[in-house]
């Protein structure tokens, strides 16, 4: 008989986590589950550690792939996933043992298509040691189908309340994600394309008030790389615009503040992307100059990027060139 719940537990050179997150789920309160570990081309001792685990719970399987990043990852373990309800688990990340038991209760008497049970989570901060330097709730709360998705528009640093739906904290049936995939060209922020994917299929998202899953934060991250993420949250706003122009207005605060940069940074690339997609008007210098057409926005970027730096940016204006200014402050008096 087929478990109801599939765990996919994601690896990716991630041997020296993968035991704690998989005794997480080997040691839910419900237990009518199977965990699937999909290892994505891991060259440490993720195998070993995942062998050692399937010998001591015959719920544990394992599946190795050629390395394709986690979208791809999350679409191949869905394939191989035998539950009606499906939670996703980074190996570095754990959950609650209450969680799955907790979630399913909010399952309404109603069948159970297209449904997302949301929950919060702990973002847990590890050092270069892999000692925990900070534990951070976060706290979702109920929120609507338009709440969700104007947050998840939002760069989580440009916003005051946090990511809305961790793939960790959910558990998500099965119906959908038969019709929705994972982005596999967005090796970083996927989770939130997918969450706005969802959303426009008119999922129906329920809140679980329960700290459900426990995020890891390393040093060593990727998403710490502010140009490699950069890039992503361009093909993020691309892929939104494209295929859902009429959030676009809802991009407004994320596209303001990546255009801004390719202005001041002079990313002649990225201001062409971004250019195309951005809507009207913008603010750019910090948001004290409001530009209402692309034409004009075009000719600004051309002037802007023949001005010396340090007269429009403060963080350009070494003491050489502070000096320079106040010399002609002063002459100007």
């Amino acid at each position: 008989m087929a478990p109801f719940v599939s765990v996919i537990v994601n690896c990716f050179n991630q041997g020296h986590y993968l035991e704690r997150s998989v005794k997480s789920v080997l040691s839910q309160t419900f237990t009518d589950l199977e965990c699937l570990i999909v290892d994505d081309g891991s060259t440490d001792n993720t195998r070993q550690v995942a062998e050692n685990l399937i010998s001591q719970d015959q719920r544990v399987h394992y599946f190795f792939k050629q390395n394709s990043g986690l979208p791809s990852s999350r679409n191949f373990g869905m394939q191989q996933a035998q539950g009606e309800w499906i939670q996703y688990l980074d190996a570095d990340d754990w959950i609650h043992e209450d969680k799955i038991r907790f979630q399913l209760e909010y399952i309404p008497l109603a069948p159970a298509q297209d449904i997302v049970l949301y929950a919060d989570y702990e973002r847990v901060f590890i050092g270069a040691n892999e000692e925990i330097l900070e534990r951070q709730e976060n706290i979702i709360g109920s929120l609507t189908s338009a709440e969700l998705t104007q947050r998840l528009l939002i760069p989580d640093f440009l916003a005051d309340s946090p990511h809305p739906a961790l793939q960790q904290a959910m558990l998500i049936h099965k119906s959908l994600l038969n019709k929705i995939k994972f982005p596999e060209n967005l090796k970083a922020l996927g989770d939130r394309y997918f969450g706005i994917d969802i959303l426009m299929s008119g999922a129906n998202f329920i809140y679980t008030p329960i700290i459900g899953a426990y995020y890891t934060k390393h040093k060593s991250n990727r998403t710490n790389n502010w140009n490699y993420m950069k890039q992503y949250y361009i093909a993020f706003y691309e892929f939104v615009s494209l295929n859902y122009p009429k959030l676009n207005k809802l991009c407004q605060i994320g596209l303001d503040f990546l255009i801004d940069e390719a202005i001041r940074e002079r990313e002649q690339e990225n201001f062409a992307r971004l250019s195309k997609i951005v809507p009207m008007p913008v603010h750019i210098l910090g948001k004290n100059l409001k530009v209402n057409n692309k034409s004009s926005l075009r000719l600004l970027y051309s002037l802007i990027s023949r001005t010396p730096r340090f007269l429009l940016y403060e963080k350009y204006r070494g003491p050489r060139s502070q000096k320079v200014l106040r010399f002609f402050n002063a002459e100007g008096r």
